[in-house]
Protein backbone atom coordinates (compact mmCIF):
# COMPACT_ATOMS: atom_id res chain seq x y z
CA UNK A 1 0.00 0.00 0.00
CA UNK A 2 1.04 3.91 -0.53
CA UNK A 3 0.86 7.05 1.28
CA UNK A 4 -2.17 7.52 -0.54
CA UNK A 5 -4.14 4.12 -0.09
CA UNK A 6 -3.41 3.49 3.43
CA UNK A 7 -4.65 6.34 4.64
CA UNK A 8 -7.80 6.33 2.69
CA UNK A 9 -8.40 2.91 3.60
CA UNK A 10 -8.18 4.03 7.40
CA UNK A 11 -10.90 6.54 6.07
CA UNK A 12 -13.36 3.85 5.12
CA UNK A 13 -12.73 1.58 8.15
CA UNK A 14 -13.76 4.27 10.19
CA UNK A 15 -16.98 5.12 8.23
CA UNK A 16 -18.08 1.66 8.69
CA UNK A 17 -16.95 1.55 12.23
CA UNK A 18 -19.18 4.65 13.39
CA UNK A 19 -21.92 3.36 11.04
CA UNK A 20 -22.25 0.04 13.07
CA UNK A 21 -21.42 1.72 16.44
CA UNK A 22 -24.30 4.45 15.69
CA UNK A 23 -26.70 1.14 14.93
CA UNK A 24 -25.56 -0.12 17.84
CA UNK A 25 -26.87 2.98 19.97
CA UNK A 26 -30.34 2.36 18.27
CA UNK A 27 -30.40 -1.91 18.73
CA UNK A 28 -28.98 -0.78 22.56
CA UNK A 29 -32.09 1.31 22.51
CA UNK A 30 -34.64 -0.91 21.30
CA UNK A 31 -33.35 -3.97 23.43
CA UNK A 32 -32.27 -2.22 26.34
CA UNK A 33 -29.14 -4.37 26.70
CA UNK A 34 -25.52 -5.14 24.78
CA UNK A 35 -25.76 -8.62 24.33
CA UNK A 36 -29.44 -8.49 22.90
CA UNK A 37 -28.76 -5.56 20.59
CA UNK A 38 -25.54 -7.02 19.51
CA UNK A 39 -27.63 -10.33 18.40
CA UNK A 40 -30.73 -8.48 16.62
CA UNK A 41 -27.94 -7.01 14.84
CA UNK A 42 -26.22 -9.69 13.13
CA UNK A 43 -29.39 -11.08 11.74
CA UNK A 44 -28.93 -7.92 8.80
CA UNK A 45 -26.59 -8.78 5.60
CA UNK A 46 -26.29 -5.12 5.79
CA UNK A 47 -24.66 -5.21 9.54
CA UNK A 48 -22.37 -8.11 8.85
CA UNK A 49 -21.33 -7.07 5.45
CA UNK A 50 -20.39 -3.69 7.08
CA UNK A 51 -18.22 -5.60 9.21
CA UNK A 52 -16.59 -6.89 6.70
CA UNK A 53 -15.94 -3.87 4.83
CA UNK A 54 -14.13 -2.52 8.57
CA UNK A 55 -12.52 -5.67 9.18
CA UNK A 56 -10.96 -6.30 6.01
CA UNK A 57 -10.11 -1.94 5.47
CA UNK A 58 -8.66 -2.20 9.35
CA UNK A 59 -6.42 -5.12 8.72
CA UNK A 60 -5.09 -3.53 5.32
CA UNK A 61 -4.12 -0.61 7.47
CA UNK A 62 -2.17 -2.47 10.46
CA UNK A 63 -0.09 -4.92 7.98
CA UNK A 64 -0.01 -2.51 5.00
CA UNK A 65 -0.72 -5.12 3.12
CA UNK A 66 -3.08 -5.40 0.32
CA UNK A 67 -6.15 -7.51 0.51
CA UNK A 68 -6.28 -9.56 -2.89
CA UNK A 69 -8.09 -8.33 -6.06
CA UNK A 70 -10.84 -10.92 -5.53
CA UNK A 71 -11.74 -10.21 -2.26
CA UNK A 72 -11.64 -6.52 -2.93
CA UNK A 73 -13.74 -6.98 -5.73
CA UNK A 74 -16.13 -8.95 -4.03
CA UNK A 75 -16.46 -7.46 -0.81
CA UNK A 76 -17.20 -3.49 -2.98
CA UNK A 77 -19.98 -6.18 -4.98
CA UNK A 78 -21.54 -6.75 -1.47
CA UNK A 79 -21.37 -4.24 0.34
CA UNK A 80 -22.94 -1.86 -3.24
CA UNK A 81 -25.91 -4.53 -3.21
CA UNK A 82 -26.71 -3.24 0.23
CA UNK A 83 -26.93 0.01 -0.49
CA UNK A 84 -28.94 -0.75 -4.13
CA UNK A 85 -31.33 -2.91 -2.47
CA UNK A 86 -31.84 -0.26 0.25
CA UNK A 87 -32.96 2.39 -1.81
CA UNK A 88 -34.78 0.32 -4.32
CA UNK A 89 -36.82 -2.10 -2.26
CA UNK A 90 -36.61 -1.39 1.38
CA UNK A 91 -37.28 2.48 1.72
CA UNK A 92 -40.81 1.21 0.03
CA UNK A 93 -41.32 -0.05 3.63
CA UNK A 94 -40.65 3.13 5.10
CA UNK A 95 -37.78 4.96 6.74
CA UNK A 96 -36.52 5.49 10.43
CA UNK A 97 -36.14 8.93 11.76
CA UNK A 98 -33.44 10.45 14.07
CA UNK A 99 -30.34 8.91 14.74
CA UNK A 100 -31.50 5.66 13.32
CA UNK A 101 -32.14 7.85 9.91
CA UNK A 102 -28.33 8.51 10.31
CA UNK A 103 -27.56 4.93 10.96
CA UNK A 104 -29.34 3.45 8.10
CA UNK A 105 -27.47 6.22 5.81
CA UNK A 106 -24.46 5.33 7.23
CA UNK A 107 -24.82 1.80 6.60
CA UNK A 108 -26.43 2.02 3.38
CA UNK A 109 -24.84 5.04 1.70
CA UNK A 110 -21.60 6.38 3.13
CA UNK A 111 -20.07 2.73 3.41
CA UNK A 112 -20.85 1.72 -0.17
CA UNK A 113 -19.58 4.78 -1.28
CA UNK A 114 -16.39 5.54 0.18
CA UNK A 115 -15.53 1.25 -0.58
CA UNK A 116 -16.55 1.68 -4.11
CA UNK A 117 -14.38 4.76 -4.62
CA UNK A 118 -11.60 3.30 -2.41
CA UNK A 119 -11.85 0.15 -4.92
CA UNK A 120 -12.11 2.30 -7.75
CA UNK A 121 -8.70 4.62 -6.83
CA UNK A 122 -6.55 1.78 -5.27
CA UNK A 123 -7.63 -1.35 -5.15
CA UNK A 124 -5.44 -4.28 -7.45
CA UNK A 125 -7.22 -4.64 -10.63
CA UNK A 126 -5.39 -7.49 -12.23
CA UNK A 127 -7.31 -9.31 -15.57
CA UNK A 128 -9.97 -11.57 -13.35
CA UNK A 129 -11.84 -15.15 -14.82
CA UNK A 130 -15.14 -14.23 -15.62
CA UNK A 131 -15.94 -17.39 -12.92
CA UNK A 132 -15.26 -15.04 -10.53
CA UNK A 133 -18.95 -13.11 -10.67
CA UNK A 134 -19.88 -17.55 -9.42
CA UNK A 135 -17.10 -17.75 -6.68
CA UNK A 136 -18.63 -14.33 -5.04
CA UNK A 137 -21.84 -15.73 -4.77
CA UNK A 138 -20.56 -18.16 -1.65
CA UNK A 139 -20.80 -14.91 0.94
CA UNK A 140 -25.03 -14.55 -0.58
CA UNK A 141 -25.45 -17.93 -0.42
CA UNK A 142 -23.79 -18.28 3.48
CA UNK A 143 -26.06 -15.50 4.51
CA UNK A 144 -29.50 -16.56 2.88
CA UNK A 145 -28.67 -20.46 4.57
CA UNK A 146 -27.51 -18.64 7.88
CA UNK A 147 -31.03 -16.48 7.80
CA UNK A 148 -33.05 -19.09 7.11
CA UNK A 149 -32.21 -21.46 9.86
CA UNK A 150 -32.22 -18.52 12.29
CA UNK A 151 -35.46 -17.67 11.30
CA UNK A 152 -36.56 -21.01 11.46
CA UNK A 153 -35.57 -21.23 15.18
CA UNK A 154 -36.64 -17.72 16.56
CA UNK A 155 -39.63 -16.48 13.55
CA UNK A 156 -38.23 -13.19 12.78
CA UNK A 157 -36.75 -12.64 9.35
CA UNK A 158 -34.82 -9.69 8.60
CA UNK A 159 -36.01 -9.28 5.27
CA UNK A 160 -39.52 -9.06 3.15
CA UNK A 161 -38.20 -11.43 -0.03
CA UNK A 162 -36.98 -13.97 2.55
CA UNK A 163 -39.72 -14.05 5.46
CA UNK A 164 -40.98 -17.62 5.31
CA UNK A 165 -44.13 -15.87 7.38
CA UNK A 166 -45.66 -14.26 4.87
CA UNK A 167 -43.91 -16.19 1.71
CA UNK A 168 -44.52 -20.04 0.37
CA UNK A 169 -41.45 -22.15 -0.25
CA UNK A 170 -41.82 -21.64 -4.20
CA UNK A 171 -41.79 -17.73 -3.64
CA UNK A 172 -39.18 -17.70 -1.66
CA UNK A 173 -37.12 -19.89 -4.62
CA UNK A 174 -37.84 -17.06 -6.81
CA UNK A 175 -36.78 -14.52 -4.78
CA UNK A 176 -33.23 -16.55 -4.11
CA UNK A 177 -33.17 -16.76 -7.72
CA UNK A 178 -33.47 -13.14 -8.46
CA UNK A 179 -31.40 -12.02 -5.34
CA UNK A 180 -28.43 -14.42 -6.68
CA UNK A 181 -29.46 -13.41 -9.83
CA UNK A 182 -28.65 -9.45 -9.38
CA UNK A 183 -25.26 -10.44 -7.67
CA UNK A 184 -24.06 -12.84 -10.77
CA UNK A 185 -24.94 -9.54 -12.72
CA UNK A 186 -23.14 -7.07 -10.60
CA UNK A 187 -20.10 -9.56 -10.19
CA UNK A 188 -20.11 -9.83 -13.82
CA UNK A 189 -20.26 -5.93 -14.01
CA UNK A 190 -17.69 -5.38 -11.39
CA UNK A 191 -15.25 -7.59 -13.35
CA UNK A 192 -15.60 -5.87 -16.67
CA UNK A 193 -15.04 -2.42 -14.92
CA UNK A 194 -11.70 -4.26 -13.43
CA UNK A 195 -10.92 -5.26 -16.75
CA UNK A 196 -11.55 -1.72 -18.26
CA UNK A 197 -9.05 -0.12 -15.51
CA UNK A 198 -6.56 -2.83 -16.30
CA UNK A 199 -6.16 -1.70 -20.03
CA UNK A 200 -6.36 2.27 -19.35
Amino acid sequence: MNNYSRPTAALVAAIALTALGTHLVVSYKLTGALGPAIWLMAIFFTILTNFMVFITFARMVATGRMQSAFWLASLTLWILIVGIVYHVILTQFGTPAGLAWWADQALHTATPLATLLWWIAYAPKRPMPWRNAVLSLLWPLIYVIYALIRGAFTGIYPYPFIDLNALSYGQLFKNALVFFFAFWVGGLAIIAIARTFKES
